[in-house]
Parts: C-alpha cells; sequence; structure tokens
C-alpha cells in the first residue's frame, strides 16, 4: 500500500495516480549505450563507463518508485523522496492555478513540470510528471 492509499480520508476515492517519466533514466542509459560502444574500442574504458552508468541508475530508480502523483474527489496528494520525502496534500477547493510546463521533448514524449498554486501562497513544482496536461485535466475536473 502507497502513501497515497494510506492517507485517504473518509468516502475518499483516488481519481487518478500519475507516475514520473522514464525520461528520468536517459542519462543513465547514454553512459551504459556509450560503455557498450567502447567495448570495440576500449574495453577498459568501457567497463568504468558502464560502472558509472549502472551506479548512476540507483538514484533515478528510487525515485521513480518512491514518487507518487494523485489525484482524489477531495485532494491533490503528492509524495515525492525516501530519505528527504516532500509531500503536498492540497484540497481541491484550495487549487488556485496549475500550470504545466512542457519543452519540445516533453511534448513529443509525453513528460512535463506541473506547478500547483493554492490559497496561502502556497506554491510546488514537480518536474518530469508522466501526462502532465492529464493529470491537470483531472484535477481541474474534480475541482469544478
Amino acid at each position: 500500500m502507497g502513501y497515497i492509499e494510506s492517507n485517504l480520508l473518509p468516502d475518499e476515492k483516488i481519481v487518478y495516480k500519475a507516475r514520473l517519466h522514464w525520461i528520468i533514466f536517459w542519462k543513465s542509459w547514454a553512459l551504459i549505450f556509450l560503455g557498450i560502444v567502447f567495448l570495440f574500442i576500449q574495453p577498459i574504458i568501457a567497463a568504468i563507463v558502464i560502472a558509472i552508468g549502472v551506479f548512476a541508475l540507483i538514484s533515478p530508480i528510487i525515485d521513480y518508485a518512491t514518487s507518487e502523483f494523485g489525484v482524489t474527489n477531495k485532494r491533490v496528494i503528492i509524495k515525492v523522496g525516501v530519505l528527504r520525502r516532500r509531500t503536498l496534500e492540497l484540497l481541491l477547493k484550495h487549487v488556485e492555478a496549475i500550470s504545466v510546463d512542457q519543452s519540445v521533448t516533453g511534448r513529443i514524449l509525453g513528460f512535463g513540470s506541473i506547478t500547483l498554486t493554492g490559497t496561502g501562497g502556497v506554491r510546488e513544482v514537480f518536474h518530469n510528471i508522466s501526462s502532465p496536461l492529464e493529470f491537470r485535466r483531472q484535477i481541474q475536473g474534480e475541482a469544478s
């Protein structure tokens, strides 16, 4: 049971869940691919580059496994991180604005950043969310 499920209020139901996008792994994959290319040129350098790529995978794997983005019929609930946990639980009636920022690459591959602004000056930005437009649409749909 994840963070969102374990923190639901009475009569609260999950409407939509999002994840981090696989793009968070691209640097690690690029290093591993570069190491494979170097296998044919310099095997020692290849081993070092592949090891760095595999080591660089640890952080994105942890981020991917522990980040939760959810919309319920009452709130927006977001949890990011393990050791340094950051959470946002914002009642839908307190959401003032939701903005989506996508680069050209983000539009093509389906990821982007979401900025949630709530009453009282709460402003949180979350990066590399998969299908950010759908996440925004779900929040707007439940808030109305």
